[in-house]
């Protein structure tokens, strides 16, 4: 099968790899229909993580079922299926209490939870940016989508991240009905806390970002755009809240989190928002931030650690939630928001192309070039190879 395997930093080729295959009783073979380029696969593509060379990306994924284990009950081969960027295997503590975002079955390494596609440090697994995946637990991780599914790609590939991590961060930040919300970052995960916040009810979306292409997104659901390169978003967010802050907020940038020159800065998202949100406000922060960072500017950010305003922080009395969502906790009910039209999560999308223009595709996404806000790669399309 074909695949977008990871050469080194900021390489990746279209190459023939081993087919994904049933391996255990359990598992369902999907042929992959839709798999997205997600801001975290840049983590990796960039060299700024462990990712090793000869692997494949892709834990956005949907696609249609051609083959099940012996082992499965519930799904059909035939049946479109959106699959958790969380491999979770539904029985371990974690699991049994909802967070397969930390799963300790489906992760090989006994001081570690949680496992993915293709992703760095989450286990073995191949990705979906590939003609065929293997789904282990897959009566557990397939989620069957309804007739539509076929025509409305675009908005239901969305629930294999990044629709529930934006909505997992209003959770965390505990957004409710008439609240203000501030969200720091503008690209697909930014865009979708936007999105959930309006759901969940929000009287006012602020969106921090600079490019102009993400902001116009963010006006398109109804948020107020604020530019951090032409204002000072703290300040900006006060002043759009009588002086006293936003009731809660969410970090959807992470450990890359840069100035408008260019220069990163780790701390500044956080601290942004302590100085953002009211007293007793909440912050949910799915923006992914890791151990370590050798390729950081600075020392602290180097060793994981952030120059974090604890103080403030404590002095204000807010909470903070953190991590990675547990999409199965959120992604059926947010299927039916989707099928019965009260989400439309597709509007972020800005190119739809085959697999093999993946090289390309990386590229201009890593660039943040002007226009490339959501890339969605069809293996099956024309031109994507046999």
């Amino acid at each position: 099968m074909k695949a977008v395997v990871y050469e080194g930093p900021r390489q990746v080729s279209v190459k023939d790899v081993p087919d994904a295959r049933i391996e255990r009783p359990t598992d369902v073979l999907v042929r992959i229909t839709s798999a997205n380029i997600c801001g975290s696969d840049l983590h990796m593509y960039e060299g700024r993580t462990d990712f090793e060379p000869g692997r494949w990306f892709g834990h956005e994924n949907l696609g249609q079922v051609v083959e099940v284990g012996d082992g499965v009950d519930k799904v059909r081969v035939g049946e479109y299926v959106v699959l958790p960027f969380n491999i979770a295997c539904g029985h371990c503590k974690n699991c049994e209490r909802q967070l397969t975002n930390y799963c300790l079955t489906a992760q090989p390494e006994p001081n570690m939870a949680g496992a993915a596609y293709g992703f760095a440090d989450m286990g073995p697994y191949g990705g979906g940016q590939a003609e065929l995946l293997r789904v282990p637990w897959g009566d557990f991780n397939c989620l069957r989508l309804g007739e539509d599914a076929e025509e409305r790609q675009t908005d239901y590939v969305m629930l294999a991240d990044i629709f529930p991590t934006g909505y997992h961060a209003t959770e965390m930040a505990g957004v409710q009905p008439g609240d203000q919300t501030v969200i720091y970052g503008a690209g697909p995960v930014g865009l979708m806390a936007a999105l959930s916040a309006t759901i969940r009810g929000a009287s006012k979306v602020m969106v921090v970002d600079r490019q102009p292409d993400r902001l116009k997104l963010a006006e398109s659901i109804g948020a107020i755009a604020i530019d951090d390169s032409k204002v000072d978003p703290v300040q900006a967010v006060l002043d759009e809240t009588m002086g006293l802050g936003a009731d809660n907020g969410c970090e959807c940038v992470g450990y890359q989190a840069h100035e408008p020159d260019g220069q990163e800065q780790a701390d500044l998202t956080m601290n942004r928002l302590v100085a953002s949100v009211r007293f007793t406000g909440r912050i949910g922060n799915v923006g992914v931030f890791v151990p370590q960072d050798p390729g950081a500017s600075d020392e602290l950010a180097k060793q994981g650690k952030l120059a974090f305003d604890y103080g403030m922080f404590w002095f204000k009395g807010q909470h903070i939630g953190s991590g990675q969502a547990p999409v199965k906790k959120y992604n059926r009910q947010l299927r039916d928001l989707v099928a019965a039209g009260k989400a439309e999560p597709s509007f972020i999308v800005s190119h739809e192309l085959p697999l093999d223009e993946a090289p390309e595709a990386y590229e201009h996404f890593d660039k943040r070039d002007d226009g490339w806000t959501k890339v969605v790669l069809h293996p099956t399309m024309a031109g994507a190879g046999a």
